[in-house]
């Protein structure tokens, strides 16, 4: 693991948490995104290395809704960035953790992404994420 990449924050709605956070960090968001795979729109937060990722859910069926309804808005997630995502699921399974999805997936941010199931991380859910070289 290289950095932690980001950390996901799910919320209810998009304009207000890009309000609220526009004025915790002193400066606007750099980019949103739409996530058609995940019924997510993101918007991006850049602090030192790492960066804040506002997720609000599209549609009813979204995880980020399910969150929601189940937890209500906060950290969603923690995303580390890694050098060769395949190579880290690998070694994270022989340590015994639960991979959600072992092929990654496209994500936000130019990002192939991997999930580990929150019980293998006392309670958090963790984000695998290599940059896409294109």
């Amino acid at each position: 693991m290289k950095k932690i990449e980001h950390i996901g924050i799910a919320v209810k709605n998009l304009e207000s948490a890009n309000a609220t956070y526009a004025a915790l960090l002193g400066k606007k968001h750099y980019k949103t995104e739409k996530v058609e795979s995940e019924g997510v729109n993101t918007s991006f937060f850049l602090v030192g290395e790492s960066k804040i990722e506002l997720l609000a859910a599209t549609i009813p069926e979204s995880p980020i809704a399910s969150f929601i309804e189940k937890r209500g808005e906060g950290i969603h997630h923690i995303a580390f960035q890694v050098e060769d995502i395949q190579k880290e699921i690998t070694r994270l399974k022989k340590e015994g953790f639960h991979v959600l999805n072992e092929i990654p997936k496209i994500g936000a941010d130019n990002k192939l992404v991997a999930f580990l199931h929150p019980k293998s991380a006392h309670g958090v859910l963790i984000e695998l994420c290599q940059e896409i070289i294109i």
